[in-house]
C-alpha cells in the first residue's frame, strides 16, 4: 500500500541567483496536521511562475522516496529533507514507471487524478544546488508527476494512498515524459497518449505537433516540434554569394532587391514566410554587419526577393539603398525561420503594418499561385498611399483567390487617396474594428509589423475568440525574452560585456538580430551566459539541454556541448544553454 509520507507547502519567495533575483515557490517544507487540498493547490502553498507551474492541471506535485534514495546514491548526498524536490506530496510507492496518466487516487478526504509528468526547469537545480538536475530527472526517468484535485478535502502525512481506477491506455509517467523529451516520438505511442483525456492540454498540444510532423514528413532534421517550432534545415550552411538582379521601389521608404545565383542556376525554394540573413560591409575597414530581411517574392521562384525599409539612421538599409547596384554581389544565408504558412484547408488571416507586409505577402503569393480555395483575409495598415507597399500587387494576387478579402487602413490618408478604392477606412485597426469584421474563429492568423501592432492584433483576435495556438507572429528585431521566474526591470540595449576576461580571445560570437559581435572566452561559461552578460534578449527554462526553449538558429559556425542535450536541436540550430563556440559563429539573437 502506498503512503503519503509528508505534505509540503511553501509560498513564493525571492532568491538571489546568478546576479539576479528569482521569484520561486520551489522551497517546500513539511507541515504537521491536516491540510486542505483545493482545486488549484494546497492551503498555504503557491507558485512563483504560473506559466510553468500551478493551475488546475498542476495543482499537486508528487515525488517518491525511492527517487530520493536514488539521488542520494547518485549525487553522493545525505542532506535531503522532505520537499527537497519542490514536491507537495512525498510518497512511499507510486513509482514513475508504474503510475499511469489518468490514474485516480483517494488520499484522506480528497480524490486526485494524474495529469502529466513534472515540467523540467532550472529551479529544481537551484533548490538542490545541482545545475544539471533538470536533465538528470529526464535521463534517469524519474521526473515525478502532477495531479489535479477532483474532490477537495483534507489530507495529512500518514494517509494511505488508495488507487480508485486506472487511466486509459495505461501509459506510465516515465513513458509519457520520455515520449516528449527523448528521441523517438513514435507515432503509435503519440496516438495512444492523445487518447488519454486526463493528459493536460499543454502536453496534448505538444504530442499533436509531433504527430502532425510524423504524418506529413515535413519535420526538420532533428529537433523537437513538441517543444519548439521547427522548420526544414537550411539549404546551405553559412553564407553564399548572390548577385543583385533587380532593384525596385515599393513605396516612399521601401524598396525590393531581387537576388539570383551567380551561376545562373535556380535558387533552392524558400517557404512562404521565411527570411534571409545578409552580410554587408558598409565600411570596408570595419566589421561586417548582418541583417535579416523577409522574403516577399513568390516561393519557389528561381530568384529571391527581399524588401527593405530605409531607416533614417539605418546603417544597412542606407547602404543597400544608396551604395549597391544591379550586378553587385552580396553574402546571403539560406532561407530560415519558423513563421511559415501552414498547409491546411482552414481560413487564413494575413495582418500586417508597414514593411511587416513582406513575409505575409509571400504567403499571399503562395496561396494565389495555388488558386487556393481557402478563405483568405488581407488586412494591412499603412500611413497613406505613398507609404502603402505592394498595393497593386496584393490586389492582383487577391483577385486570383475565389475567397479573398482585403481590408486596408490608412492612419493619415492624403487628399489624393481614394476611400473605398485605395483604403477601406481611415484610422487604425483595433479591437472594435477587428470584432466588427467577425473573423472566422477556425482561422490561422499570421501577424507582422511593429511590436505594438502585433500585440494589439494578437489581443484583439484572442478577445474575438481565436485560440492563441492559431495566432502566429514574426519579429524583425530581437525576440522577446523568456526568463521564467527572474525578476526584471527595464532592459538596457545589447552591449559589449562590462568585464572582458583577460587572456587570449577565442572565436567571435555575432548576435545578428541585436547587431553585436563579441570575442569569445571560455570564462563566459556558455553562449547563453555570454548573451546575458551582453543584455542580449534570451529565452531559456531548463539551462541543461532538455526543454529546447533556448534553441537558436545558427547561420554559420559550430558548437561543442557540455552536457550533451537529451535530444539534438534541429539541423541549423543550436542550444545555447549548454554550448560553446568552436569557430566564429553567427546566432539569430
Amino acid at each position: 500500500m502506498a503512503t503519503l509520507v509528508a505534505v509540503n507547502v511553501g509560498m513564493p519567495e525571492d532568491v538571489a541567483w546568478h546576479g539576479t533575483t528569482v521569484h520561486t515557490g520551489i522551497w517546500k517544507r513539511p507541515v504537521t496536521g491536516a491540510i486542505t487540498a483545493r482545486r488549484l493547490n494546497l492551503d498555504g502553498d503557491g507558485q512563483g511562475d504560473l506559466a510553468g507551474h500551478g493551475g488546475e492541471q498542476r495543482a499537486i506535485l508528487v515525488y517518491q522516496l525511492d527517487s530520493y534514495r536514488h539521488w542520494q546514491r547518485y549525487l553522493k548526498r545525505d542532506d535531503f529533507t522532505y520537499g527537497q524536490f519542490g514536491e507537495n506530496f512525498t510518497v512511499e510507492g507510486l513509482a514513475d514507471d508504474e503510475v499511469c496518466i489518468g490514474d485516480r487516487y483517494a488520499i484522506g478526504e480528497a480524490l486526485f487524478e494524474v495529469t502529466q509528468p513534472r515540467v523540467t526547469c532550472y529551479r529544481v537545480g537551484l533548490r538542490l544546488g545541482e545545475p544539471r538536475m533538470a536533465a538528470l530527472l529526464v535521463s534517469h526517468h524519474r521526473p515525478g508527476f502532477y495531479m489535479r484535485v477532483l474532490t477537495e478535502g483534507r489530507v495529512r502525512a500518514g494517509d494511505e494512498i488508495v488507487k480508485v481506477c486506472s487511466g486509459p491506455e495505461e501509459m506510465t509517467v516515465a513513458e509519457i515524459d520520455a515520449l516528449l523529451y527523448l528521441p523517438g516520438h513514435a507515432a503509435p505511442l503519440l496516438e495512444r497518449a492523445l487518447r488519454i483525456p486526463a493528459l493536460s492540454p499543454g502536453w496534448q498540444a505538444s504530442f499533436r505537433d509531433l504527430l502532425a510532423e510524423a504524418a506529413d514528413g515535413s519535420g526538420a532534421a532533428g529537433g523537437n516540434s513538441g517543444l519548439v517550432a521547427t522548420a526544414p534545415p537550411p539549404a546551405w550552411p553559412g553564407f553564399r554569394p548572390q548577385r543583385i538582379a533587380g532593384i525596385e521601389p515599393e513605396s516612399a521608404s521601401i524598396f525590393s532587391l531581387t537576388l539570383a545565383s551567380i551561376d545562373h542556376e535556380p535558387l533552392p525554394a524558400a517557404l512562404p514566410g521565411q527570411y534571409l540573413a545578409i552580410r554587408l560591409r558598409p565600411d570596408a575597414q570595419g566589421p561586417p554587419v548582418i541583417r535579416n530581411y523577409s522574403l516577399s517574392g513568390r516561393p519557389g521562384a528561381a530568384t529571391y526577393r527581399i524588401s527593405v525599409k530605409q531607416e533614417a539612421h539605418g546603417l544597412a538599409s542606407n547602404y543597400l539603398r544608396e551604395q549597391v547596384k544591379v550586378g553587385d554581389v552580396l553574402d546571403v544565408a539560406a532561407p530560415r525561420g519558423t513563421f511559415i504558412l501552414k498547409d491546411a484547408d482552414t481560413p487564413v488571416l494575413l495582418l500586417s503594418a508597414g514593411v511587416g507586409a513582406t513575409p505575409v505577402l509571400a504567403m499571399l503569393q503562395a496561396l494565389s499561385a495555388q488558386r487556393s480555395p481557402r478563405t483568405v483575409w488581407w488586412l494591412h495598415a499603412a500611413r497613406d498611399g505613398a507609404n502603402h507597399p505592394f498595393a497593386e500587387e496584393a490586389r492582383t494576387l487577391l483577385a486570383a483567390l475565389p475567397a479573398g478579402r482585403s481590408v486596408v487602413s490608412y492612419s493619415v490618408p492624403r487628399d489624393s487617396d481614394r476611400p473605398g478604392i485605395d483604403y477601406a477606412f481611415a484610422g487604425r485597426f483595433d479591437l472594435q474594428k477587428i470584432r466588427g469584421l467577425k473573423p472566422p474563429l477556425d482561422a490561422d492568423a499570421y501577424i507582422c509589423g511593429p511590436a505594438s501592432f502585433m500585440h494589439d492584433m494578437t489581443e484583439a483576435l484572442r478577445a474575438c475568440g481565436l485560440p492563441a495556438s492559431r495566432i502566429h507572429t514574426e519579429t524583425f528585431g530581437a525576440t522577446a525574452a523568456i526568463t521564467p521566474g527572474v525578476k526584471t526591470g527595464p532592459s538596457p540595449a545589447p552591449h559589449q560585456p562590462a568585464t572582458v576576461p583577460a587572456g587570449r580571445s577565442g572565436p567571435s560570437v555575432s548576435f545578428a538580430r541585436s547587431g553585436l559581435t563579441v570575442p569569445w572566452s571560455p570564462r563566459y561559461g556558455t553562449l547563453l551566459d555570454l548573451a546575458e552578460a551582453c543584455d542580449v534578449p534570451v529565452r531559456w527554462s531548463c539551462r541543461t539541454g532538455v526543454c529546447h526553449t533556448c534553441e537558436t538558429a545558427c547561420v554559420t559556425g559550430g558548437v561543442a556541448y557540455s552536457p550533451e542535450p537529451v535530444e539534438s536541436p534541429a539541423e541549423g540550430s543550436v542550444l545555447i544553454c549548454c554550448s560553446t563556440p568552436t569557430a566564429d559563429i553567427v546566432l539569430e539573437m
